[in-house]
């Protein structure tokens, strides 16, 4: 191998090399006491961790101090669920454009100090450390994100034709996990593309018909009605959504949402 192929390949033993890091966390033992930060040092991290196991570490080690561990919120860990969600040195779910259980340590150097915050909204208000209590989400959803299906036997898949370009908008609308980070990353809080996505895949499939001037109006009352900022188009929901969510869902809601109050819907009270 020459000199030059051995310095594009870089040392193997540096991959290995555990890293040592400075962790400033947010801690609060529940939401009727204030936060602060406290900063953790952890040693030897490999850097094949994911960042949620370089925490995993972390507890295990408080643990054995017989300190409190870091709450935070879990579940896959495959990027599926949509559970987790941290803000990582002022940016939801880290430096890559992934979920926070799918972010890998070599993200990070040898040395970093990296602040780890909970989201902040006022809608999802914190329940302990970094854990937050995303159920407005739920109840979005509730006012509106659902189908009319009539029981029985189910349908034959071919029986009701859905233009290509449709089903393709409505599946990539339909990624979204619900992991918040739109809402996190968005300097007014704004929900706009989570609501977006769960009205907009439906809308433009032919079973979302029969509910979607109702749906869109509901949905977006709801939004208001948790506390979420308004939408300004400035596109940093998009860019921190782990589903690469267009900012085109959000313009299909807003079309929906201007045909439906000129067809006279009105929100539920």
């Amino acid at each position: 191998m020459t000199a030059s192929m051995q310095s594009s390949v870089g040392n193997p033993a540096d991959s290995k090399r555990g890293m040592n890091l400075t962790l400033r966390i947010w801690r609060q033992k529940d939401p009727s006491v204030k936060g602060k930060m406290v900063t953790y040092k952890v040693t030897d991290i490999s850097p094949d961790m994911s960042f949620l196991e370089m925490l995993d570490v972390l507890n295990e080690q408080l643990i054995m101090q017989g300190d409190d561990p870091v709450a935070f919120d879990h579940d896959c860990r495959e990027g599926i669920c949509g559970m987790c969600g941290l803000m990582i040195n002022g940016q939801a779910h880290g430096p890559q454009q992934t979920t926070t259980c799918q972010l890998h340590m070599r993200s990070f150097k040898d040395g970093d100090k990296i602040d780890i915050e909970p989201w902040r909204s006022s809608a999802f208000p914190v329940i302990k450390d970094l854990a937050v209590d995303r159920r407005a989400f739920d109840r979005i959803i509730q006012a509106g994100g659902y189908i009319s299906v009539p029981t029985g036997t189910a349908p034959e898949a071919h029986a009701t034709p859905v233009p290509k370009a449709d089903s393709d908008a409505a599946f990539d609308a339909a990624t979204c996990i619900g992991c918040g980070a739109c809402v996190a990353a968005c300097p007014n809080a704004s929900s706009m593309l989570f609501t977006a996505a769960k009205v907009t895949h439906l809308g433009l499939l032919p079973q979302g018909q029969p509910e979607r001037n109702d749906r869109v109006v509901n949905m977006v009352a709801q939004q208001d009605r948790e506390g979420f900022g308004g939408c300004t188009n400035i596109g940093e929901c998009s860019a921190a959504c782990p589903k690469g969510i267009s900012m085109e869902t959000i313009s299909r809601l807003n079309h929906d949402l201007l045909g439906a109050l000129r067809a006279g819907a009105r929100p539920k009270s």
